[in-house]
């Protein structure tokens, strides 16, 4: 039997959101290097700071400083920092209810192993030396002996979260890295693609062929193995007009407005996604018959263009429509 084939696999979201008072002036302030927090109507401080009571849902501005100092709640060691982590070197996440307030903040303890590390260990920020308005202008907490008592320099200074030139943006990234594999059925399928070959599997109850395959049948629930080749030209089933460049097209020979388009392969009963090429994006249209286009070197189709054939009829494709 065929390896089944895998690869490293990164899904990356970053967006731009806007910021609302409250996390405006808690970002501001980290900027600033002042940790704000808010009072509820019932005297609670909240770090970091919400805009709606948790409790009562009711809103809230009252915006309060509390010190850089706190009280370690609990903690977790961390032995494999991974990408994009506060440090590079092994760590502790901890929870911190920072003096003053009475909710604790995660973020990452600087210690040299787990045995200096424990719950009720005093702590301190630790500033970034160049800081934007984000949470990771707090680098890190750092071991404290200190006590804010008697006029200590960790103590508030008072701050009521007034800036000039207040953070009202971030760009928050999401990022995932995982392993994927394909399976059986669609490890076949690509390999036969680096053949220049389109092959799917029919579903031994409905008769159905599907491509790419997924080793069941989507309709009827069992598994796939009699393998079909399908294509290599197909009907354009729907489509749509992309007017915005992504970033993953970024740096292909790509113009836009391009088409993207529903393929519905000769003998196939499920439309594959590909872009289609060799005619301007306004000519494009259902029934329209096209093939693929291979690049040297390539494993699958860089795009499908016009076969010149009549368009397919609709009653040929409304079913995979």
């Amino acid at each position: 039997m065929p390896e089944v084939l895998k690869a490293p696999l990164v899904v990356e979201f970053p967006f731009t959101r806007s910021l609302g008072p409250v996390q405006s002036a808690f970002l501001t302030g980290l900027r600033e290097r002042v940790v704000l927090a808010v009072r509820t109507s019932d005297g609670r401080t909240l770090v970091p700071p919400v805009e709606y009571d948790p409790v009562t849902a009711e809103e809230i501005r009252d915006l309060v400083e509390v010190a850089p100092t706190g009280t370690v709640t609990t903690w977790a060691w961390n032995h494999a920092p991974r990408r994009d982590q506060p440090l590079g070197t092994p760590f502790a996440w901890v929870l911190v209810r920072l003096d003053g307030a009475d909710t604790a903040l995660l973020h990452a303890l600087d210690a040299p192993g787990p045995d200096a590390v424990h719950t009720g260990m005093r702590v301190r920020v630790r500033w970034a030396e160049e800081r934007t308005g984000a949470i990771t202008d707090i680098a890190c907490f750092e071991r404290y002996e200190g006590s804010p008592d008697g006029g200590d320099p960790a103590e508030p200074t008072g701050h009521t979260g007034e800036f000039d030139d207040p953070v009202t943006g971030i760009v928050a990234r999401a990022r995932l890295e995982y392993t994927y594999s394909p399976g059986r059925a669609q490890t076949a399928y690509i390999n036969a693609l680096a053949d220049r070959r389109n092959v799917g599997e029919r579903c031994p109850s409905c008769r159905k062929v599907y491509v790419p395959p997924r080793g069941a049948c989507p309709t009827c629930g069992v598994a796939t193995s009699e393998q079909v080749e399908v294509g290599p030209r197909g009907t354009v089933t729907t489509f749509c007009i992309v007017n915005i460049k992504a970033a993953h097209t970024a740096n292909l020979d790509i113009e836009v407005p391009y088409v993207y388009a529903h393929i519905a392969l000769d003998g196939a009963d499920l439309a594959l996604h590909a872009r289609i090429g060799g005619i301007p994006y306004d000519q494009v249209r259902m029934g329209l018959r096209v093939e693929p286009v291979w690049t040297e070197g390539a494993r699958y189709p860089d795009h499908y263009r016009p076969t010149g054939e009549p368009d397919a009829d609709y009653d040929t494709y409304k079913e995979l429509v």
